[in-house]
């Protein structure tokens, strides 16, 4: 689930789907094989979320899928020298990411018994354990009323903030899986359509209409806050 702060950014562009634009890959790559620690660990907290997420839907359990998304990274990092640019530096991650999922899957598979590929929503929290409601809460595995991100700071506005941070978080977290996936993917991470296809294994198609549905449910419920 992405922060308050990334929630912000995901009102504005669900009202004006134009976002801002990113630093080329030349300039990332540069600064990753530059051995730049801070470039890595940018991107490892922008986009290991959303892999987190991408790898739930191959493997049996959240351990599994953390595992995953390390082993990507490793693989991000062991494979850059060799990495020629034919695709977008995201994308390439994320196709090491969904082929280690993959046979991770396989492993597993051949090891003990596997209930399969379900697309339930992870039980696990991906950040402070004590921030997310445990199996007896009304709904496991989302926020608990005090571990919920904290409204961006304006105070002027904070009463309304707070309220608009609530309804995104709600409305998102609402969204069916890949919904949520996608809309995450484009509007909170910045990917493009072509990136989000390869991360998800999407036709195009499906992810027109998977951010359309989503977008819609957002915007929904930022205009009930507004006629509140």
């Amino acid at each position: 689930m992405p922060s308050l702060s990334h929630q912000a950014v995901l009102v504005s562009r669900v009202t004006s789907p134009t976002a801002d634009a990113v630093a080329p890959d030349a300039e990332v790559l540069a600064d990753l094989r530059a051995g730049d620690t801070a470039a890595f660990a940018a991107i490892v907290d922008d986009w290991s979320p959303v892999m987190l997420h991408v790898a739930r839907r191959y493997v049996r359990d959240q351990q599994a899928a953390e595992d995953v998304v390390q082993e990507a990274w490793l693989g991000v990092m062991t494979g850059l020298p060799r990495f020629e640019g034919r695709s977008s530096l995201r994308s390439w991650t994320f196709s090491i990411l969904i082929n280690r999922a993959k046979t991770r899957r396989n492993r597993d598979a051949r090891t003990v018994p596997s209930a399969g590929l379900t697309g339930i929503e992870p039980s696990g929290p991906t950040v402070d354990p004590a921030r997310f409601q445990g199996a007896d809460g009304t709904h496991p595995g989302h926020w608990t009323s005090t571990g919920a991100p904290r409204p961006w700071e304006q105070p002027e506005r904070g009463a309304i903030d707070r309220e608009v941070g609530v309804r995104i978080s709600r409305a998102l977290e609402d969204l069916p899986e890949r919904q949520r996936l996608v809309v995450v993917m484009r509007d909170v991470q910045g990917m493009s359509a072509e990136e989000a296809c390869a991360a998800l294994r999407l036709s195009p198609e499906n992810q027109r209409v998977l951010l359309h549905r989503g977008r819609a449910a957002l915007r929904a419920a930022l205009e009930d806050c507004h006629r509140g």
